[in-house]
């Protein structure tokens, strides 16, 4: 037999909601219409989940979480727009996340096994990727992309339209203006490139020799005055076309939002 949802009493569930299979909606939640929940998904109690959005499956969200709420942004005009939440996310108190707007292909997406910890907001458009950590109260501007395995410290915030390279760690209390390089570490109130973050390529299990090959990229990028145009291209010639050091020489020839990262490293 399929397992049936369970509803508290107190909870509203508007015509159209779709509900998978064994999921809890808890007290005082309130589920609107254009709602998609996958099987498995929790919701403890005071969640409202509203607009065209959809989680996967196996979904926890905490009490006082808003999603799919409209976007805090003045164009936007009521335009059908959609939060896309995928698998195994985590969604503590009091976080917030907003759809797309037409401005930015009308889709903010969410990834696989995520997690928000309590206040974090991701503004109108984002993309993020599958197992990101964003502690206390992160906050996201409008068209930010947070790649796979980043880490984004508490009380840090992301100005619009940057990226967070994968396995990206941003430390506490910082205030991301520029991009941030993927398998580096980026801190302080003006943030800052500060070097490899060692701890978590260690942790996912990268070999000393990539570790030695980004370490090479950043020391040839950033170790001299300059700019990172000029030593861009024979920077490219000596390194492997493969592998985390070229992931990160692509992502700064596709930079969208400055040179920031340009250093000098420290």
């Amino acid at each position: 037999m399929t397992p049936s949802p369970t509803i508290h009493p107190s909870a509203v569930i508007e015509d159209g909601a779709q509900l998978g299979r064994d999921v809890t909606i808890g007290p005082f939640c309130h589920i609107g219409g254009g709602v998609v929940l996958g099987d498995g998904c929790v919701l403890h109690s005071h969640v409202v989940v509203q607009g065209e959005t959809s989680l996967g499956a196996g979904c926890q969200v905490y009490p006082f979480a808003c999603l799919g709420a409209p976007p805090q942004d003045k164009k936007y005009a009521g335009e059908p727009a959609m939060l896309v939440i995928g698998d195994n996310n985590v969604i503590r108190e009091y976080v917030t996340m907003h759809p797309g707007t037409a401005g930015g292909g009308s889709v903010t997406r969410i990834g696989h096994r995520g997690l928000f910890m309590i206040g974090c907001h991701v503004a109108h458009d984002c993309q993020i990727g599958d197992d990101t950590i964003f502690v206390n109260h992160v906050d996201l501007a409008g068209h930010v992309i947070v790649e796979d395995h980043a880490i984004i410290g508490g009380l840090s915030g992301v100005h619009q339209y940057c990226r967070i390279g994968r396995h990206a760690m941003v430390g506490a209390h910082s205030m991301v203006v520029q991009d941030v390089l993927p398998y580096t570490t980026v801190t302080g109130p003006r943030a800052h490139l500060a070097g490899l973050n060692l701890v978590g390529l260690k942790r996912h299990d990268f070999d000393r020799e990539a570790i030695n090959q980004l370490r090479d990229a950043l020391d040839a990028l950033f170790a001299e005055p300059g700019t990172v145009e000029r030593r861009l291209d024979e920077v490219s010639q000596i390194l492997p076309n493969q592998g985390p050091a070229d992931d990160v020489l692509r992502f700064i020839t596709q930079a969208k939002r400055g040179r920031g990262f340009t250093g000098p490293l420290e």
